[in-house]
């Protein structure tokens, strides 16, 4: 009888999931079974720790509910009753409903929709686009999140990565302005402390006192979309007293008197009126953010998410130039470090597959454009969803629920689980998840090229979002090179590998490291706007767009998977505050009279691991934060359940009473899928269809409603 000898072995990977940080993964495989996903203690930005979210992904791999097999329906829409089918056989209906629905209404008349389940340039966000502009249909734009920020940012700075999150620990004076890093940027936050141990000065601007702000020097909490006119309220004090850096302003900015006169509509006092923060707080932290440098402001997406988001986060991006941070290691502003990689998306994309005059629907009116709300000719007949969960993370979730429900809907959904989407697919094909995937990770919150490496055998029938769409080009009888490239070749086409800051950085050297470093300069020594050099038209910080002087303002569009500038509406060149529109309408607060917030939660990824007994624990059932005086008025108890509605919608939850919320303010957490909650509905089922200002970001947070106890 021979021994038997378990094999052990390490795989490097990366972490797949919509989170700045893309954490190294160490892989740990036993006899062909993942039996363990840790951190790589040698990642600068990982040092060993991932987050709760994470702490048993190797589990999750091997989850008894996962999807394994391609799936037709077999039961009415929504109830989730599916028989086992083949590849073939799922293909071949696929090619036969598209090919009916073309013949009938054209291609157009197909709709795709996507987003960031996954965070791979071969599988992830834009995996799918070049198929559909090949099948020619309808474009979706992708603007869940930071596209508002994103083009606030590219028309203020340009496409640069801005402050390295790793040089915060080189700051004096630290804004965490709309995030809650504990939840959602978790490993930036060693350099948050290694900053407070020398003597910097943690501030977070939250209208929540979440878990962040609790760990902050102050929290300066302000009302849900008014960040605008508290950085313009900011700027008036600075430049009132004397505090611009006269040199920087003169040598590296455009329309400084431009925005000195429109900060002078911003007293302190007018501001503390909006914002519910004191005039005098407001004068202090200006003069404290100006006086102590090197000073860093750590952008939050949160800041987008009202109807004025994209001008508030033009305004604070315009404050580093103003004081001169931008001068020091350490200083100035991060939203994305994104722009600093060097994308291909004209290959990734394939836009000059897209024929002249396709319509664009963005992917935040999916409900719109299913009921047809929104007036489409061709209407939509076929809906094809990857990597998203719309029915949990999209706004005004009955009218999509609605539409999802339509007979003569044919819906295909590619998916690890069942969700609350997946229900109403009329095919169901599954997808790998990442310890069986290779990929290079499109990483947003930091410098580092990170590779994912395949570490054990896809099971069941399980193919990655590369495959599922090459299958589908045969099927459609697409005989391009593109569908034909090895994956390397497609990863080696995907970016500029000449590019300077990718000097040195090779697929092999990677398939050892793992991760390597961009050469935009080290952490203590990175200071990439000292002297100007910003990647805007005028090489400038813009107080003043040139992207919307005129009126004719144009957008980046590279989330909607074509690469270049879309036609806009007229924008004012200067920064300006622009009012919460629900909050604005005094008959419908009347009606309504809580502004409700739903952040990212602790334990879950968006929906992601929404459905593990572990991180339901983690996480707790879904919760309503609510203020002790808003809840007596409502004889709502500490822990009773309550109804939260509005005419879009309702759900329910366990309430909280907490004074980490102001009156008139409830907070909820995003998430916690739809089926799995007490009614059936989660909060999205009450959030507006409505749009920022910039980048068609959702403006989640300008949600007003109503709770009574159930």
């Amino acid at each position: 009888m021979s021994a038997h000898f378990s094999e052990t072995r390490t795989v490097r990977g990366a972490c797949p999931q919509d989170c700045p940080d893309t954490c190294a993964f160490l892989y740990h495989v036993e006899d062909g079974q993942l039996v363990e996903v840790t951190g790589d203690p040698d990642h600068p930005m990982t040092r060993g720790g991932l987050c709760v979210k994470l702490k048993n992904f190797a589990e999750h791999h091997y989850n008894p509910d996962r999807l394994m097999h391609p799936m037709k329906r077999v039961g009415p829409k929504g109830s989730g009753q599916f028989e086992r089918i083949s590849w073939n056989e799922a293909l071949a209906q696929i090619k036969s409903r598209w090919t009916d629905i073309i013949t009938e209404h054209g291609s157009q008349a197909i709709l795709p929709h996507a987003y960031l389940g996954h965070q791979g340039t071969l599988n992830g966000l834009t995996a799918g686009d070049a198929f559909f502009n090949r099948l020619g249909s309808t474009v979706a734009e992708k603007t869940y999140c930071e596209s508002g920020s994103s083009t606030a940012w590219i028309m203020t700075v340009g496409p640069t990565g801005g402050l390295d999150v790793e040089s915060l620990a080189f700051s004096k004076y630290i804004i965490v302005w709309g995030m809650n890093m504990l939840n959602t940027n978790l490993h930036a936050w060693p350099f948050i402390l290694k900053a407070k141990e020398n003597g910097a000065r943690l501030v977070v601007i939250d209208p929540v006192r979440t878990r962040t702000a609790k760990q902050a020097d102050w929290h300066v909490r302000i009302k849900p979309g008014t960040d605008g006119a508290l950085a313009l309220g900011m700027m008036n004090v600075i430049i009132g007293e004397g505090l611009v850096d006269r040199d920087y302003v003169e040598k590296y900015t455009l329309g400084y008197e431009q925005l000195a006169q429109r900060a002078a509509e911003f007293p302190p006092e007018r501001v503390a009126q909006i914002t519910g923060i004191a005039a005098q707080d407001i004068v202090t932290l200006a003069r404290e953010y100006a006086t102590a440098q090197p000073s860093a402001i750590r952008q939050g997406v949160a800041v987008e998410r009202s109807p004025g988001g994209g001008d508030a986060i033009r305004a604070i991006t315009c404050l580093p130039a103003l004081v001169g941070a931008w001068r020091h290691v350490g200083g100035g502003t991060v939203e994305m470090p994104i722009w600093e990689f060097p994308f291909k998306f004209d290959f990734m994309c394939r836009p000059d597959w897209i024929r002249p005059g396709t319509r664009v629907v963005n992917e935040l009116d999916l409900g719109a454009a299913l009921t047809g709300t929104m007036a489409l000719d061709p209407p939509i007949k076929s809906l094809f969803v990857y990597n998203s969960n719309p029915v949990s993370q999209a706004p005004a979730a009955a009218s999509i629920v609605e539409g999802l429900g339509r007979e003569d809907l044919f819906t295909v959904v590619s998916e690890l689980f069942i969700t609350d989407t997946a229900k109403y697919a009329d095919i169901l094909l599954p997808a790998t998840m990442q310890a069986e995937q290779y990929d290079l990770m499109v990483t947003w919150g930091h410098l580092y090229v990170m590779l994912n490496q395949p570490a054990i055998e896809a099971p069941g029938e399980c193919v990655p979002n590369i495959e599922m769409f090459r299958r589908l080009a045969r099927t459609m009888g697409f005989d391009d090179d593109y569908w034909s490239l090895s994956l390397d070749e497609m990863l080696l086409r995907s970016y500029d590998w000449s590019a300077p800051q990718m000097q040195g950085i090779t697929l092999e050297a990677l398939k050892e490291k793992g991760y390597m470093r961009l050469n935009v300069g080290l952490p203590h020594e990175r200071a990439p706007h000292a002297q100007g050099n910003f990647k805007t038209p005028s090489g400038k910080c813009e107080f003043a767009s040139s992207l919307a002087a005129g009126g004719n303002f144009v957008v980046p569009v590279w989330r909607s998977g074509y690469e270049g500038m879309q036609p806009g509406g007229a924008v004012d060149p200067v920064p300006n505050y622009i009012a919460p529109a629900e909050m604005s309408d005094a008959s419908l607060a009347q009606r309504y009279p809580l502004n409700l917030v739903s952040p990212k939660p602790h334990a879950f990824l968006n929906t992601q691991y929404g459905n593990e007994p572990t991180q339901q624990r983690r996480q707790g059932e879904q919760i309503i934060v609510i203020h002790p005086q808003d809840a007596t008025t409502r004889q709502i108890e500490h822990g009773s359940y309550v109804r939260i509605f509005n005419d879009r919608g309702s759900f329910e939850a366990r309430a909280e009473l907490s004074e980490d919320v102001s009156a008139g303010l409830m907070m909820t957490n995003v998430g916690h899928w739809p089926g799995l909650n007490r009614s059936g509905t989660a909060v999205n089922s009450t959030t507006p269809p409505r749009h920022c200002n910039l980048g068609q970001a959702g403006a989640f947070s300008d949600n007003l409603v109503d709770v009574q106890k159930v």
